[in-house]
């Protein structure tokens, strides 16, 4: 079934400040939550209420942690999220970030202790509104991908978001896992009884598997790139660089390091990294948006192999997605919505998903 974006905003609102959310927290999360899956990033979205839920029962979120500012610098700035769920403290450290390109033409953010903060690209698409380039990069709360060469995982999915503005074509936003896939298409394709793709994801032995149920089991998946001989090296470089970025530098945990050195879990200890850039500051004029445009029309007149596909710039799959699902709802499949409404029940709020 279909569900108005509304709808489900409401239910999760509902059941966050049940288990303890203050309403602005709330508010911000859901916000996150459903922008993700009108872009069709449906990994990232309101499939990941029961796991937060999970996490809850856990002890390992604190859904009313402060936010704390524990660095603050012209240009730099440490947060402190206290455990909290990713999605305020992303929008909090993002609009830190923001603030300091606007008056220094460069705004840098790290955190720690923070949890999963849903789809990257939402944080870097918040300095859009001001002109400005914004990126964001987040370490995971456990190990999901194997290095190259290797058959154990190690590093986790560690998705890097990148957003440039434009003045007459939509922005350029980049949005992507250092993985071959994230985790939540796994799930994805199990709730809908579909096969993986080939060189997504490995069993527990190492060997190339289709199987979703096998392949969530295992949590092993390929570098970007999938196999060396098609440049996995490079995912795997990728994602090292992600966790020095958000997690070194913050002094938040990577999850390898803590588990072999003894640690029960580090899913409330999660890094982020922000930034905000400002073109105008940089080159003393307001031409970046233009210039990208330029960019971005000759990139799209690429003679395309099939005339009916035609070539893509990052960011055109998920806004085309957001006007269809903007106007007919965001897709529920029935596991999903038996799903949210265990969670509603349990909570003791609600149900809304009714056809």
């Amino acid at each position: 079934m279909n569900v108005v974006s509304e709808v489900l905003r409401e239910q999760l609102e509902l059941i966050f400040k049940v288990w303890g959310m203050p309403a602005e927290f709330a508010e911000l999360t859901s916000r996150v939550m459903i922008d993700t899956d009108l872009r069709g990033i449906d990994s990232h979205g309101i499939s990941m209420l029961s796991v937060y839920n999970n996490w809850r029962k856990m002890g390992r979120i604190i859904f009313d942690a402060p936010i704390t500012v524990v660095t603050d610098l012209p240009s730099l700035s440490l947060i402190d999220g206290g455990a909290g769920l990713g999605h305020p403290i992303g929008i909090k450290a993002m609009k830190v970030a923001i603030n300091k390109a606007r008056e220094t033409g460069v705004g840098m953010v790290t955190v720690r202790q923070s949890n999963h903060f849903g789809a990257a690209g939402y944080y870097a698409r918040m300095a859009l509104e001001h002109d400005l380039i914004g990126v964001a990069m987040t370490g995971t709360p456990n190990s999901a991908v194997v290095p190259t060469f290797g058959k154990m995982n190690m590093l986790g999915t560690n998705p890097i978001a990148f957003a440039a503005p434009t003045r007459r074509n939509p922005p350029f936003v980049l949005d992507m896992a250092t993985s071959t896939v994230a985790v939540g298409k796994l799930a994805v394709a199990k709730r809908l009884g579909l096969p993986i793709k080939h060189g997504w994801a490995l069993d527990e032995d190492g060997h190339p598997t289709t199987d979703p149920v096998m392949a969530r089991e295992a949590r092993k998946l390929t570098p970007l790139g999938g196999t060396r001989e098609l440049g996995s090296h490079k995912g795997y470089g990728l994602a090292a660089m992600v966790d020095i970025l958000s997690s070194t530098l913050s002094g938040a945990s990577i999850f390898c390091v803590t588990r072999d050195q003894g640690e029960e879990s580090n899913i409330s200890k999660v890094g982020h990294f922000f930034m905000a850039l400002n073109p105008a500051t940089v080159r003393g004029d307001d031409c970046f948006p233009d210039e990208l445009d330029d960019l971005i029309d000759v990139l799209h007149a690429t003679p395309p192999i099939n005339k009916d596909q035609p070539v893509l710039v990052a960011g055109d799959p998920e806004l085309e997605n957001f006007r269809i699902r903007s106007k007919n709802g965001i897709p529920v499949s029935g596991e999903l919505a038996q799903e949210i409404k265990l969670v509603a029940e349990e909570a003791g709020v609600e149900y809304l998903l009714k056809n």
